[in-house]
């Protein structure tokens, strides 16, 4: 697959962000279910895509699952997305297999026939999926990022065509710092782990 440049194109840096992907590994990364205080602000998250776009357009999209008894839970949510200028690709939930991994890929590969793609942000930590298309877009001159948790997207840490940022390091996406110890950020004197499951639970 080949992206076809344009002179005239001003370049377009685009987010694709996988929201299952993303609140199961902050699940994992704290160790319990997200609340309120613990949830990505994407109003934080879209400043600092527009501050970091430069002189090219953004574009920003949300890719989420849709389970039925959850629809109107999620509302709200997918509302206050869109205000806040996310586009919002909903999937109803209704098989384990039903995903956004492929629509995610077939966005990025769209844009990137239309448009001159200078930058791709992905926030996931899904390696298996993400990698390969990646490193082709890396290949092609577009700029790759990946927004994830460092104890996480290992894909994105170890490669040398990917840029990753974690996400808690990008200003304001947290309230709260969240519970966690990056073993990428140690102090010096060494910090404790605690566990997130049960001994008993073995």
């Amino acid at each position: 697959m080949t992206v076809d440049l344009q002179d005239s194109d001003p370049g377009l840096d685009l987010l694709v962000w996988d929201a299952p992907n993303i609140d199961m590994t902050l699940s994992q990364v704290i160790g319990t279910r997200p609340g309120p205080e613990s949830r990505p602000r994407f109003d934080a998250v879209g400043r600092w895509l527009v501050r970091s776009a430069g002189e090219s357009d953004v574009e920003a999209c949300v890719f989420a699952n849709v389970p039925p008894q959850n629809a109107v839970n999620m509302r709200g949510w997918v509302e206050t997305l869109r205000a806040f200028g996310f586009a919002v690709f909903a999937k109803p939930k209704l098989q384990p297999a039903d995903d956004v991994d492929d629509a995610m890929l077939d966005h990025i590969w769209l844009r990137a026939g239309e448009r001159q793609l200078r930058r791709v942000v992905v926030a996931s930590g899904d390696g298996r999926n993400f990698r390969a298309p990646l490193d082709e877009l890396s290949d092609q001159g577009v700029e790759v990022v990946v927004l994830s948790f460092a104890e996480i997207a290992g894909y994105a840490q170890e490669s040398d065509k990917i840029q990753f940022i974690d996400l808690e390091d990008v200003p304001g996406v947290f309230v709260t710092p969240l519970n966690r110890t990056r073993l990428d950020a140690l102090p010096p004197e060494g910090a404790w782990l605690v566990p997130t499951g049960s001994l008993r639970d073995l």
